[in-house]
């Protein structure tokens, strides 16, 4: 029985490989940030996170997808590009990362066009068959990521916000997908450019990004009908094998885990939305911390998407801890915390 259901989560749901893919994502996060004081602007839709409505053109994105995953280049120089990726920002070899971006040039044209497209028809799944170019899109949104890095290591705050922009517009798309691998990944890109986030509102100068995160669709993704796709998969591969009721637990526990992960990342947007709430109050407080996260009147504060209930939020000194609260059963692995000072 133990065997049968394994073969269920691997082959009828893909839970396994996925939380693989997802292995980094799905960690909570112990992050450490310094950041200036900077209002928020008032000027609503001035920044976004995501392509803006003006800048969206009609077309289906995934042909565009398809030819910036074809434009890569091969995989020989994938290990220095993580090793980049893993490096402080301001030590990045800057010379050599924008030669190495020059190799990719066509595959990020290709990418920054699609993420404007206002479809994204993905093919409907099938029951067994393979997901086309998964790794493909995980190469390509390192390079996107080592994009963002590399402008913000440049201060060119402008290039920083539609290097974002183009790699959380990947993740919105994969996350509308039918399948769960391209949904998980999809959340794993997401995930990695809330890391980019971190690095750049650290930078002097950088603009208050409280209002593009507000305007974040939460939940990020929508996995009705991924979940549905999956049910009908599991049900139409394995309804002569199993008792159906088997079929349905083993599929609750797989999506119960997959519902998680999206939720840590709605986490992370939301706990990034509350940072920036709190450089808003301390460029209107003399670069003071707030006491407590009620004391925010400069923007909203949300909920912790994995709880429901405000962040935990504590100052001690010049330094605030921001920590999501975990619902009763879940890893404490999965904890986000930021530890916060303002540096004036």
């Amino acid at each position: 029985m133990f065997h049968s259901r394994m073969i269920l989560a691997a082959t009828a749901t893909a839970w396994l490989v996925g939380s693989v893919v997802l292995c980094l994502a799905a960690a909570g996060r112990d992050v450490t940030l310094v950041v200036h004081p900077q209002k928020a602007t008032a000027e609503a839709g001035k920044l976004t996170l995501l392509p803006p409505e003006a800048s969206l053109i009609e077309g289906d994105a995934v042909p565009l997808y398809e030819k910036a995953v074809g434009a890569l280049p091969d995989e020989a120089e994938d290990d220095q590009i993580e090793t980049w990726l893993k490096m402080p920002v301001d030590q990045l070899p800057f010379d050599q990362v924008e030669e190495m971006l020059s190799k990719h040039v066509e595959c990020l044209k290709s990418v920054a066009r699609a993420v404007k497209c206002r479809q994204c028809n993905w093919p409907e799944s099938k029951p067994s068959a393979e997901v086309p170019n998964l790794q493909g899109y995980r190469r390509l949104a390192r390079v996107v990521r080592l994009w963002a890095r590399m402008e913000i290591a440049d201060e060119g705050y402008k290039g920083v916000i539609v290097a974002l922009q183009t790699g959380f517009g990947m993740a919105r798309h994969l996350g509308q997908a039918p399948t769960t691998l391209q949904v998980l990944v999809g959340v794993a890109v997401g995930s990695v450019m809330c890391r980019e986030v971190d690095e750049f509102v650290q930078r002097e100068g950088a603009p208050n990004l409280h209002g593009a995160l507000a305007d974040m669709p939460r939940p990020f993704v929508d996995t009705e009908k991924m979940i549905e796709n999956n049910r009908k998969a599991a049900l139409a591969e394995w309804k002569d094998k199993l008792p159906i009721e088997q079929i349905e637990s083993e599929l609750k526990k797989s999506h119960d885990q997959i519902l998680l992960l999206v939720k840590s990342f709605d986490c992370d947007l939301a706990a990034l939305q509350c940072v920036e709430a709190i450089r808003s109050f301390a460029a209107s407080h003399g670069g003071r911390l707030p006491g407590a996260l009620t004391d925010i009147t400069e923007g909203s504060v949300p909920q912790d998407p994995m709880s429901g209930e405000p962040f935990r939020y504590s100052r001690t000194g010049s330094t605030a801890v921001l920590e999501s609260i975990l619902p009763g059963g879940v890893d404490e692995k999965r904890r986000l915390h930021y530890e916060i000072s303002i540096k004036n």
